[in-house]
């Protein structure tokens, strides 16, 4: 059972689950067909948005909102990057000198002169001549130290001030005090509000104390500046849920309704005391059952009865939006009351479509094309508008045909609003809000705390395919800005499917686990797998295995790449046929959480397309290379021979798989020796190889300890090593090799190692703390690219510390097998042992900063941070969930660079910073084999990421690369003379041309 109670999962729900993986085309032509509208109503609709558009095209001058700012300053132009990126991070940044780099690495940058001139606007002209001359400034030739620093410190000054008329133009107030007051004017103009109290997702429990009191606070006071005119009349907030709880995924379902329901009530509960409308914000699309699951159980609280102040918003980019709203309507009448439903076509698009990638699901949750979330806007619509007296229908666009399509639908109902977001589509909403219901969503909320929600924002509206982007291009003919999307032409999407991203090599399949459906097939097809006994591998007798692989190497070897590489792929189909036992024997011999157990199957699965189409590519056909007429020569790629394959426990199967299907793909018969502690996953990975077609006498397991590996490495017929392992003993295998005689053997080394994350004050927060924590304690650290130093600017550790606190305080460790667990046991009694010893070290000269709860018996070693002074403690990795975090002042960026240079080591590097100079100048120093960027540093990719180190982390090639088969390979180069039998026939042939 991979959940520590029964799930209850809501049956209601169960129709819409398969609704992500359903095709897009199939889908958007269903929904079409369920808008109630005709040719002439249609027409009307195009008619009412082309007079829109042009109205609000006509008004543009009179207004100071931030549409022309962002019609000149797009995200299609490197100036509005750069904007976007100034937005972001300058006004969190704790001090001058950092700012002062971020300023000149993105100002001096961009074109500023190129658009001079070019808006109505007064004010983007003037932000633009104020750009370029601060531009200039700061770029003054050297010797003009004073002009130089006084252009530093104004140009920081205006900046920041700009940063903050930016900010205000989206927020309505720092405070909910000030937004009240700054409301009353548009009050009087017809508007009612929905204040939004700022804020990203909570990391800690401190964080979401913080925001519920918040809450609390911001429903009072709206509740007394309503006056008892209602939910419907009268302003209201909206919050998220990600605010209230640390942990809110579906991972710890349980804790979320048990702790976060609570929460919830109390607000909803202190919002209907005040007579206000309360409305719960759509966040990401794996969230979204979690959300529901929430809902359900607030609205049946007994003490909500009579309060139809409730809402929760509806993206309408989900392919799930529809029946989800049918499901509202449902939920609504047995409770007995009427929702709030805000439609909104979404806000995570982008990150929604990278991380199915990233996951390999089946297709996205969201529509690829905006004439398909157009399409089910109007779908939704229509839905709501259709429920009567169940749910009071809001219509939050700034797209002229979409209103007018809402409007048209509506027909007589008057008891439904249209939303703008405050800053946002003035121009459109000042011709429609005399005689149609509008509200304002209003956030609230400091410069600091709006900088995440502002550039998701800018990067929503500042797109090219954005309504409110292109209406303010006058270059833009009104009919192609009002285009009807039911009569779109389907196009398809030109974003390949997840299974597609790496084509014409197929993508593993990955599982959606906040997918309740799929939750539940997995609980049961691992409890089937818990029942089938875990076969012990038998032992291998050495000299008769060598003689069976010396046999059969040059049958294998002529077989060719093509054929090598259908048996690698058949091999990988059998690996996701059989993903539950490989999942099970990753949980339970490896001590693996069910995340990384999928994506171990899926990494090794990653490995046999990838070196089959390697080989299919490189070992099928001998490459021609240039030479004199009548002479052909050809350059071929062949097997070495036996291949000894010596694989680390902490990736059973991926490594074992890697190391094995690339010395099978060039041509080689193979003795895999995997490691002690998981010889049972080995066996399994080996049964699966030999059931796809690779001969039984070239693929031969060896299990056993470090004698069965010394005996395989002296061995004479072997002619190639592949090692992942300790430095120490890949020194030992590399001595043992050179004392041989006969020819030389290749040795293929990764060897782990000191990896640092380099931090600046630039860096934001909440994506360094996610990064951290992904990087040093997922796989409880025991990765060659885990985390093991994180260098951090004084300034940002300030900051950091309290979030890294409460986050790792967060953690569960636990038993692997639960999907509640973060943190499984670490691999054996002596790795306990080793971190045990080096933990009472850190505690005598260290200063321990986070420590995650752990249970007291096991092999469970509680992930924790210290901050050390320095790295000389560090001599060796220390393989497992300890952080060592190193404090830096700005002046001594060189001094950590050299640091992590002088270890020796060099696998990977993380970098987090918004400053592309400090970027450039960290990667073009440090000697690693992986940078990783504003990104965690563990997880690559096979074939997108390939993988290894330098110096005493490896000898290379980088595993998944383009560069590995040629090492486990010779070339052969044959010339012929064609002319030896009377002439070039080529040549010949064609001597009528």
């Amino acid at each position: 059972m991979i959940f520590s109670g029964p799930p209850r999962f809501d049956p209601s729900r169960a129709s819409f689950h398969p609704m992500p993986v359903i095709e897009e085309s199939a889908m958007v032509g269903g929904l079409a067909t369920g808008i109630p509208l005709s040719t002439l109503q249609r027409d009307r609709i195009t008619a009412e948005a082309t007079a829109l558009v042009e109205g609000a095209r006509s008004g543009r001058h009179h207004l100071a909102d931030l549409d022309a700012f962002l019609a000149e300053y797009g995200l299609a132009t490197r100036e509005g990057v750069v904007l976007m990126c100034l937005a972001e991070a300058l006004l969190r940044i704790p001090d001058t000198v950092t700012m002062d780099r971020l300023i000149r690495d993105k100002i001096g940058s961009a074109h500023w002169e190129d658009h001079l001139g070019h808006s109505p606007s007064a004010f983007v002209n003037a932000s633009s001549w104020a750009l370029m001359l601060g531009g200039r400034l700061l770029h003054q030739d050297e010797a003009h130290g004073l002009i130089e620093r006084l252009g530093e410190a104004v140009a920081r000054r205006a900046l920041i001030a700009a940063m903050g008329i930016l900010g205000r133009q989206f927020v309505m107030g720092t405070t909910i005090v000030e937004a009240l007051n700054c409301s009353r004017s548009w009050e009087a103009r017809g508007y009612r509000h929905s204040y939004d109290m700022l804020g990203e997702a909570a990391r800690t429990g401190a964080a979401a104390r913080a925001y519920l009191e918040a809450y609390s606070n911001a429903i009072s006071m709206v509740g007394e500046a309503s006056a008892g005119r209602g939910p419907v009349h009268g302003p209201g907030i909206s919050i998220k849920l990600s605010a209230l709880h640390p942990r809110y995924e579906m991972s710890q379902r349980h804790r979320i309704l048990d702790e976060l329901t609570p929460r919830l009530i109390t607000l909803c509960r202190l919002a209907k005391s005040v007579n206000i409308g309360l409305t719960v914000d759509a966040e990401e699309a794996d969230r979204l059952d979690l959300s529901l699951d929430v809902i359900a159980a607030t609205l049946a609280d007994p003490g909500l009865a009579g309060w139809d102040g409730f809402g929760l918003a509806v993206q309408a980019y989900q392919k799930r939006a529809k029946p989800l709203i049918g499901w509202l309507i449902r939920l609504a009448r047995r409770n007995k009351r009427r929702l709030l439903v805000r439609l909104v076509k979404g806000a995570y698009w982008d990150s929604e479509i990278k991380l199915a990638q990233e996951r390999g699901l089946e297709d996205f949750p969201v529509f690829t094309r905006k004439s398909a979330t157009d399409i089910s806007y109007l779908a939704c619509a229509a839905e709501l508008l259709a429920a009567g007296n169940a749910v009071f229908p809001q219509f939050a666009t700034h797209n002229a045909h979409t209103m007018a399509a809402v409007r048209e639908l509506a027909g007589d109902r008057t008891d439904w609003e249209f939303q703008r977001l405050h800053g946002m589509g003035e121009t459109l909403y000042q011709q429609v809000v005399a005689h149609s219901p509008c509200r304002t969503y209003a956030p609230v909320g400091s410069h600091r705390e709006l900088l995440p929600y502002l550039v998701r924002r800018l990067l929503e509206n500042g797109a090219n395919t954005s309504f409110v982007n292109r209406m303010a291009d006058a270059s833009l003919p009104v009919e192609q800005l009002v285009s009807d999307p039911l009569s779109a032409a389907a196009k398809p999407s030109h974003i390949p499917l997840p299974h597609a991203l790496f084509a014409p090599r197929k993508n593993s399949t990955g599982l959606d686990l906040s997918n309740p459906r799929v939750l539940t097939e997995l609980d049961t097809l691992l409890d089937t797998a818990e029942r089938r006994p875990m076969a012990e591998p038998a032992h291998a007798d050495l000299a008769a295995a060598m003689t069976r692989a010396v046999e059969a190497f040059p049958a294998w070897d002529a077989a060719g790449g093509d054929r090598r590489a259908g048996l690698l792929e058949r091999a990988a189909d059998l690996f996701e046929d059989f993903r539950p036992d490989l999942m099970r024997l990753a949980i339970r011999e490896a001590g693996k959480t069910i995340p990384d157990a999928l994506a171990e199957v899926r990494e090794a699965v990653d490995f046999l397309r990838f070196y089959a189409a390697e080989a299919r590519a490189h070992f099928s056909s001998p490459t021609l290379l240039p030479g004199p007429v009548g002479e052909r020569n050809e350059l071929s790629l062949h097997g070495r021979g036996i291949f000894a394959c010596i694989s680390p426990w902490n990736f059973p199967l991926a490594i074992f798989t890697g190391q094995v299907a690339a010395a099978l793909a060039a041509g080689n018969a193979v003795m895999a020796k995997p490691a002690e502690q998981t010889p049972r996953m080995a066996a399994e990975a080996v049964r699966l190889l030999h059931l796809a077609g690779i001969p039984p006498d070239v693929l031969h397991l060896m299990p056993g300890g470090s004698h069965t590996g010394e005996a395989l490495v002296a061995h004479p017929a072997i002619a190639g090593v592949a090692f992942t392992g300790s430095t120490g003993t890949a020194r030992a295998i590399h001595r043992r090799l050179a004392a041989r005689n006969g020819s030389i053997v290749p040795l293929i080394a990764e060897t782990g190692g000191i990896n640092a994350m380099i931090v600046d004050s630039s860096a934001q927060p909440e994506q360094v703390l996610s990064d951290v924590i992904d990087s040093a304690f997922r796989s409880a650290g025991q990765r060659c690219s885990a985390l093991r130093v994180l260098f951090i600017q004084r300034q940002a550790w300030a900051k950091l510390e309290p979030m890294l606190s409460g986050a790792v305080d967060e953690l569960t460790v636990g038993d692997p097998g639960l999907l509640t667990t973060d943190i499984g046991p670490v691999i054996d009694a002596e790795a306990l042992a080793m971190l045990t010893a080096h933990a009472r070290r850190l505690d005598d000269c260290g200063r321990l900063v986070a420590r995650a709860r752990c249970p007291s018996t096991g092999l469970f070693f509680a992930p924790r941070a210290y901050e050390v002074a320095d790295m000389m403690m560090l001599d060796r990795e220390v393989f497992g969930p300890i952080l060592h975090v190193i404090a830096w002042e700005p002046s001594r960026l060189d001094q950590v660079i050299h640091a992590v240079n002088a270890t020796g080591f060099g696998l990977t590097l993380g970098i987090h910073s918004r400053i592309d100079a400090t970027i450039h100048h960290i990667s073009e120093r440090v000697r690693v084999g992986n940078v990783y960027v504003n990104r965690s540093m563990i997880g690559a990719v096979v074939g997108s990421q390939p993988f290894g180190g330098l110096g005493l982390s490896g000898t290379g090639p980088k595993a998944g690369g383009p560069h590995t088969l040629p090492r486990y390979a010779v070339e052969v180069c044959r010339s012929i003379n064609t002319a030896a039998s009377g002439g070039d026939p080529e040549l010949l042939a064609g001597l009528d041309n």
